[in-house]
């Protein structure tokens, strides 16, 4: 597993395409995000995810993504953050994407959390795990799926079904390619923030990318 420990917080980002390879990498943000924009495929690839989380309005005017593990204390603190940026702003689409850069505990409530999607219970397992006190693993995630009220036989089937593993697969692609840092990682347009953020920091990426 990669080292992914976080930096100083708040190191503002914007993501510029590699032009040579298609990948994109991050470096400082240019007078202009509009001038090497993320290629049309690429958003496609990491706005659009049939299996994902997807909160607030579908067809929001801004996405706003987070690449998230449940270990992560900084995604913890996101949370309520994200629910209010969703409760006040009726254009906004966020996509929450599992990327279990922490070990084998953070990768199974990775595949509980998208096997929850399916019983309509995505947000209230997400939110609840969250809350714990002490590591995110199998015990926990399982404790925390039964006290939501999931169905634990049809749980653990979808767990194992091929296509889970190919989404959380598909999202450490997408990060890799990237060149992502680690965890929370926020993207909105061409803008991308990694480490914890505040409210008002979020609210400004989505202004910025609603300017440009």
């Amino acid at each position: 597993m990669p080292d992914r420990k976080l930096p100083s917080r708040n190191r503002r980002e914007f993501l510029q395409t590699g032009l040579a390879t298609g990948a994109v990498i991050i470096t400082g943000i240019p007078a202009s995000a509009q001038e090497n924009p993320m290629p049309d495929g690429l958003r496609q690839a990491l706005e659009h995810e049939k299996l994902g989380a997807v909160l607030g309005n579908p067809s929001g005017d801004v996405t706003l993504t987070e690449f998230f593990d449940y270990n992560c204390p900084y995604c913890r603190a996101s949370v309520a953050d994200l629910h209010r940026l969703i409760l006040e702003d009726q254009q906004l689409r966020v996509v929450l994407r599992e990327w279990p850069v922490f070990g084998a505990g953070s990768l199974y409530c990775a595949k509980v959390s998208l096997a929850s999607l399916r019983q309509g219970k995505f947000w209230q397992f997400h939110t609840s795990l969250m809350r714990i006190k002490g590591p995110a693993d199998d015990k926990s995630a399982i404790a925390t799926a039964s006290s939501v009220g999931l169905n634990m036989g049809q749980l653990r089937r979808d767990m194992e079904d091929i296509n889970i593993a190919r989404q959380i697969e598909h999202s450490w692609i997408l990060a890799e390619n990237m060149g992502l840092s680690g965890t929370p990682t926020y993207i909105a347009g061409d803008f991308g923030a990694f480490g914890q953020q505040s409210l008002d920091e979020l609210r400004s990426m989505i202004a910025e990318v609603r300017g440009a």
